[in-house]
């Protein structure tokens, strides 16, 4: 019976090994799709950050919110130099 006590424990050793390398593969697996979601995640994130700034510019450079283009004041071709108004006399006080 000396040789059941021996399987037993060499067959108790070898489960524990198994669990300790599945556990082991487990937390790189995990570790890994960490990465890999956290790098996805800030690509994506980039893109959406860029995609609003391109449709703001958009928006406001070609779109709807483009400001109205106000007139420039340019001289007319008749008047080339101001004319000043001539001065009124003011009336003089009567005693």
């Amino acid at each position: 019976m000396a040789a059941g006590g021996k399987d037993r424990s060499a067959r108790e050793a070898r489960e524990r090994a198994r669990q300790y390398q599945a556990r082991a593969e487990l937390h790189t697996a995990q570790q890994r799709r960490r990465v890999r979601d956290n790098v996805l995640a800030g690509v994506v994130g980039g893109l959406i950050l860029l995609g609003i700034v391109g449709a703001q510019t958009a928006y406001y450079v070609w779109g709807p919110g483009m400001p109205e283009p106000s007139p420039s004041p340019t001289p007319s071709p008749t008047m080339t130099v101001p004319v000043s108004p001539s001065p009124e006399p003011t009336p003089s006080a009567t005693s």
